[in-house]
Order: C-alpha cells, then sequence, then structure tokens
C-alpha cells in the first residue's frame, strides 16, 4: 500500500474548513518552488448555486486552509498558500460544472466534431439542457467551456439604475 501524496494529505487536512465555509473543493495541487513548497487550493461555490464567489469569501476560506494547514504536521519547510476559485475560463469537465454554468452560454464540442452554442438550463449526472430544449449527454461532449458575455456584463452593471445616475 503506497502512502498518500502531498496533494492528497493536504486535501484531508483543508477540505473540512472548506466545506465549513460552505464551499466545494476543486483541487489541490502541490509542486515545489525554489526553497518553499507551493500550495494552491481551488475552491467554488457548491453546485446548486450560481453566480460568482466573492473575494470576501476566498478570503476568509484561505484565513481557514492556512490555520488549518499550520495546525498540521504535512509541511516541515516554508510553504506558499494561494486560495482562488475556478475563474471563466475553466473547461467544464464535471456534470457539477455544468450545474454551477446554469444561466450561462455554453459552447460544448462534441464527439462528432460539431458545436453547439445554447444557455444551460439543468444539469445532472448524465446530461445538460440547454434553454432550447436540447439534452446533451456527458459522453457526447469532448469539450465544454463558458463563453463570457460582456453585453451581459454591462446590463448587469447599469441594471436598477435610471437615467440620470448614468448621465452623471
Amino acid at each position: 500500500m503506497s502512502s498518500p501524496s502531498k496533494a492528497e494529505r493536504v486535501r484531508d487536512v483543508v477540505a473540512p474548513a472548506v466545506s465549513e465555509a460552505g464551499l466545494y473543493l476543486e483541487d489541490v495541487t502541490v509542486h515545489p518552488a525554489g526553497k518553499r513548497t507551493l500550495v494552491r487550493v481551488t475552491v467554488d461555490l457548491e453546485a446548486d448555486q450560481t453566480g460568482a464567489l466573492g473575494l470576501d469569501a476566498i478570503a476568509e476560506v484561505s484565513r481557514a486552509v492556512g490555520d488549518a494547514l499550520d495546525a498540521s504536521d504535512v509541511f516541515r519547510g516554508e510553504h506558499v498558500l494561494e486560495v482562488s476559485s475556478p475563474g471563466t475560463d475553466r473547461p467544464l469537465t464535471q456534470p457539477r460544472h455544468f450545474a454551477r454554468a446554469r444561466g450561462r452560454l455554453v459552447v460544448l464540442t462534441l464527439t462528432d466534431g460539431t458545436q453547439v452554442t445554447g444557455r444551460v438550463t439543468a444539469a445532472d449526472g448524465e446530461a445538460v439542457e440547454l434553454e432550447d430544449g436540447r439534452r446533451v449527454g456527458f459522453a457526447d461532449i469532448t469539450r465544454g467551456k463558458v463563453e463570457v458575455e460582456l453585453n451581459r456584463l454591462a446590463e448587469a452593471e447599469f441594471d436598477g439604475a435610471d437615467d440620470d445616475e448614468l448621465e452623471a
């Protein structure tokens, strides 16, 4: 029986802190960086939540993860901790990624080479459903990504602002 990797040990130590913050532990990587070790922890909102993970939540979970690592015996030397969210350029590779993309425009590359673009309305363990009613099975998707819609971002910024506020 082999011993767990450093990343697995870090995952075991930080998972309770991430869960306690109401977040999902997406990934943990550990890399040597000179005399130090670089620890990258990627967290996300749970699959049933939409929207972005705020900087305050990242800062809070970063402190909790740092405290958990400091209290453990995973690292003997110095380490650098980076805690972040996956970002908009994350490829959609798991059903939970598609569930998190509800309401977002996605581009899917299918196994036959065709591309499908649509807005996600739902996702379960087998398929993603698009706004036009199409249901695309995960087995048929070779690549998926969220399209950043700058015009929708601009609309969201001005949502609720009246004309006087916009002219000022």
